[in-house]
């Protein structure tokens, strides 16, 4: 039996751009992901063909749908769900290897400072100012 739809949750999830639904549907809700060029909800079916725009974190895949499924499979299942365009992947490669090139040093921080984060900080902007 071949599917003629399916929701688009399902199919983030399906194709493991998400560990679980529900991670898709935030991330729906969010305004990550763009169906068509345009904002969904995750209840919208999604069709053989259509264009997906997914943000998860710093990296934006785009891709095509090719092939349906709801349930979730192996890897090498999933790769098949979907094509990604050649722009995209340049992109995301450049984007990699930015990343490697330059560590942001905030990038490890999360929320506040603490005390300690606090003098490191200080400490730093103290040995960067011109006397």
């Amino acid at each position: 039996m071949t599917m003629s739809s399916v929701r688009i949750d399902k199919w983030l999830w399906a194709a493991r751009f998400f560990k679980t639904r529900s991670a898709a549907q935030q991330a729906i809700d969010g305004g990550k992901v763009r169906l068509n060029g345009e904002r969904t909800k995750p209840s919208k079916e999604l069709r053989s063909g259509d264009q997906l725009v997914v943000a998860i974190g710093v990296y934006e895949w785009t891709v095509r749908v090719v092939q349906l499924a709801d349930k979730r499979g192996s890897a090498t299942v999933a790769r098949t769900l979907y094509e990604e365009s050649e722009e995209s992947r340049a992109r995301r490669a450049l984007e990699i290897e930015k990343r490697r090139r330059f560590n942001e040093p905030a990038s490890t921080l999360k929320g506040r400072p603490t005390k300690r984060d606090r003098r490191v900080l200080d400490d730093w902007k103290d040995a960067e100012a011109p006397d």
